[in-house]
């Protein structure tokens, strides 16, 4: 397996200045997110405070972003990390079904703003799940809820379609009522899904859990996948010091785990584009620093 010197998560102002320093430097770089980059940045009316340029429209900004990256010939890996593990001298980094390593790690995937659920963390790891198509093979002929943030989680629903006996699959976007559930198109080739329109409130169970808890209903489950865009950093990357749903950091932007550092909105307001892309610039320089020091002891 190769192992890259730093592994940079999230592809908005942030990950991508951090990409783009880091490459600078020579270093070998895993750039993992959205290969469309950052929504939010995208549907910004007008920018003024972007230093060098006055007034741009988000989604020119965008363009501008994406032409650098392809100046500087630098990839996206498009896939969702859903765990960190501090390895000790590297990271292990768990994708939808691919495990990558290196020596360190920029975390720039944006603030969390939902809150989890009651159970969540309890029940995390215990019928809980962050990864449909890691741990689906779990679930064999089992009943499962899917939670879903986002459109492309419907694919998700329908891959475990494949597997589970039963799929509830419950959107947490666009405003679904049970009147548009056929707005939601889940392409199967089983009629084993059912759309709720209820929203979650609570997860309970005794050694896993068990039971999803809706403002109309309680679904007795096998387990339940969680799909949001981002993981609680808390969730993200086990024992790493957060506070307010937010990665504590120095001025390094240095983390509490050695080697893990992070920048943009997930260290806390303000959420500005150019106070992004300035600590995404910092923490690649500070992961290079890091590296540099790592080497000349060993």
């Amino acid at each position: 397996m190769d192992r890259f010197d730093i592994a940079i998560i999230g592809t908005g102002p942030a990950g991508l200045e951090a990409a783009i320093t880091a490459k600078i430097r020579n270093k070998k770089i895993l750039l993992i997110g959205n290969k469309d980059l950052s929504l939010k940045v995208k549907k910004a009316h007008l920018i003024k405070n972007y230093l060098g340029i006055p007034e741009i429209s988000g989604e020119k900004l965008a363009d501008n972003f994406e032409r650098h990256l392809s100046d500087m010939e630098i990839e996206i890996t498009e896939d969702k990390i859903s765990s960190v593990y501090a390895m000790g001298d590297y990271f292990a980094l768990q994708g939808a079904d691919v495990m990558y390593e290196a020596d360190s790690v920029i975390l720039a995937t944006g603030v969390v703003l939902e809150k989890a659920y009651p159970g969540e963390q309890e029940f995390l790891g215990r019928g809980v799940s962050y990864c449909a198509t890691c741990d689906a093979p779990l679930y064999k002929d089992k009943t499962v809820a899917v939670i879903g943030y986002s459109q492309k989680e419907e694919a998700e629903a329908a891959f475990l379609c494949e597997v589970c006996e039963k799929v509830y699959y419950l959107p947490m976007y666009g405003g679904a009522t049970p009147t548009d559930k056929a707005a939601i198109k889940i392409p199967t080739v089983k009629e084993n899904i059912e759309i709720i329109t209820d929203k979650p409130k609570e997860i309970k169970g005794g050694m896993k859990a068990d039971v999803l808890i809706t403002s109309g209903a309680e679904l007795k489950v096998d387990g339940i996948f969680i799909l949001r865009e981002s993981v609680a950093p808390s969730q993200l990357v086990p024992g790493l010091a957060t506070e307010d749903n937010h990665v504590k950091v120095n001025r390094k932007l240095e983390t509490s785990i050695a080697g893990c550092f992070a920048c943009g909105d997930i260290t806390g307001a303000p959420y500005q584009y150019i106070k992004a892309a300035g600590e995404g610039n910092v923490a690649a320089l500070s992961a290079v620093a890091y590296l540099d020091e790592k080497k000349r002891k060993g």
